[in-house]
């Protein structure tokens, strides 16, 4: 989709990103840019570098212990050069960017698992919703190091990815590491086609409406849409809160960041920028339809109450909202059109850019850094909670894994402002962690049970669910105390 308007000549479309990692069965961050063609004056090519390289080459040619194609000599050099770029910048052959277009499709096959590589090992960034590896009860921050009988270790990403990939119903055996644990878990799954919903909602009770977004796909912002007047519908009025749920949301379609962001903000409201070396890589995009809807008569948002852009908001985060989803809080922060509660995001502030190479490959590339509205470059940083609410502990124990953000990530581009930690904000409200017990045990029945899981959509268990709801109701009440006192009614 279209992420900012077009011009109508000598023109090419590039795909910018905005993942946090790889992906195994999950949406990448994608939006199309059309972006002018343009004639650039070429450094000159460094003769002694690219003298040692050719003697490197032929080197490995005549005297390595196996014959070698020059093709794969070729190949590997160059995803070594991208690979000592950034954590974000890769190499992307004719398998590798036929996975990523498909994954935006929202159904794929494979395990369900948003990945990136991490010293050598595949770190994961989130499970998604519903698929196999979240069943299987891998986490946020877990590191796969054994595939069945391969060892991770040595293993490119896109390797690593095609080995967990294959044929639904096939058994894959994944060697889990998890901070706490005291062995590796070995984890038994099934691959499936993964069919991604990405917009969930219900009302969680009556008059509060609750939305989750799990990743930013081509029809998450129609869905958002549709899900706001069924939320209306259901409740037979209007809202007195709603909680938009972005948590463990890795990213996706920039454009589907801009529509969800359009969906509470008033029309043409900054949504958010970009800043880099050309002029191609500076954009700003606003709550405006051209920014986040491609074709159709109607708006998604036609038949939206138009109550929906005032009522009160909370938006839920945590350390694996990454990419779109912190473009979406961000705006919605520095609008103040909502309050954000959770734990810091994951700090994944720059986009990339798919530029081909020929008809089979191309290159994803990091181009530039996004802002906020306000200016704030959340890139290492993540956005501050303007009310922090941590997970509960169950029976003791943390819910999540080892949560590393980008800022943990090798070679990790700075945040242009130059200071370490999270981003500027005020000083925000703490709320103490509770702990949760998890129900007892059932006896086996020869079915399989669902496993205790505190982010059930809208669970009484969730307790940042819990506390989200309950800022929204003090939001109610400090309006009610706002409105003015109705006259008596004289008999």
């Amino acid at each position: 989709m279209t992420a900012h308007s077009s011009k109508k000549n000598g023109k090419f479309q590039k795909i910018a990103l905005l993942a946090a990692g790889a992906s195994l069965g999950v949406a990448i961050s994608l939006s199309f840019n059309v972006m002018a063609d343009k004639d650039t004056v070429a450094s000159p090519l460094p003769i002694e570098d690219l003298r040692a390289f050719s003697t490197v080459f032929g080197l490995i040619k005549q005297n390595y212990v196996e014959p070698v194609e020059d093709k794969k000599l070729i190949s590997e050099a160059i995803k070594g050069m991208v690979a000592g770029l950034d954590p974000h910048s890769s190499y992307l052959d004719a398998e590798a960017f036929k996975d990523l277009q498909e994954n935006t499709q929202g159904e794929f096959g494979g395990l369900g698992l948003e990945v990136n590589m991490e010293d050598g090992l595949v770190r994961v960034v989130s499970p998604i919703e519903d698929t196999p590896a979240y069943r299987a009860g891998v986490k946020a921050g877990d590191y796969i190091v054994k595939i069945d009988d391969t060892q991770v270790q040595g293993l490119s990403l896109s390797e690593a990815v095609n080995k967990m990939r294959g044929k639904p119903g096939s058994a894959v055996t994944l060697t889990v590491l998890r901070k706490g644990a005291a062995k590796p878990m070995v984890l038994s799954l099934k691959r499936a086609v993964i069919k991604v919903q990405s917009v969930k909602s219900k009302l969680a009770e009556p008059d509060y409406g609750y939305i989750r977004v799990t990743q930013f796909q081509e029809h998450t912002t129609e869905n958002v849409a549709k899900a706001i007047e069924t939320l209306y519908k259901d409740n037979k009025g209007a809202l007195k809160g709603l909680v938009l749920d972005l948590r463990n949301d890795p990213g996706g379609l920039l454009n589907g960041a801009v529509g969800v962001s359009a969906a509470f903000l008033p029309s043409n409201a900054l949504v958010v920028y970009t800043e880099g070396r050309t002029e191609d890589a500076k954009i700003k995009l606003t709550a405006s339809r051209e920014n986040y809807q491609r074709g159709g008569k109607d708006d998604y948002f036609k038949n939206v109450p138009a109550d929906a852009k005032t009522v009160p908001l909370v938006v839920l985060v945590n350390g694996g909202s990454a990419s779109a989803s912190e473009i979406v809080a961000g705006a919605l922060q520095d609008h103040k059109r909502a309050l954000v509660v959770g734990t810091q995001t994951f700090g994944k502030g720059s986009v990339q850019t798919i530029l081909p190479i020929d008809a089979k490959s191309a290159l994803k590339l990091t181009t530039a850094r996004y802002y906020t509205p306000n200016g704030r470059s959340i890139q290492a940083k993540g956005i501050t909670p303007d009310i922090v609410v941590e997970e509960a502990t169950v029976n003791g124990k943390e819910e999540s894994g080892l949560m590393l953000r980008e800022a943990d990530l090798q070679r990790h581009l700075d945040n242009p402002s130059g200071e370490s930690g999270p981003a500027p904000a005020p000083k925000p409200a703490i709320l103490p962690k509770p702990e949760v017990k998890a129900p007892a045990a059932k006896p086996a029945s020869g079915t399989e049970e669902a496993e205790f899981n505190p982010r059930e959509l809208a669970s009484k268990s969730d307790f940042q669910l819990q506390q989200a709801l309950s800022v929204l109701k003090v939001q109610q009440l400090l309006l009610q105390q706002k409105q003015p006192a109705k006259p008596a009614v004289k008999k």
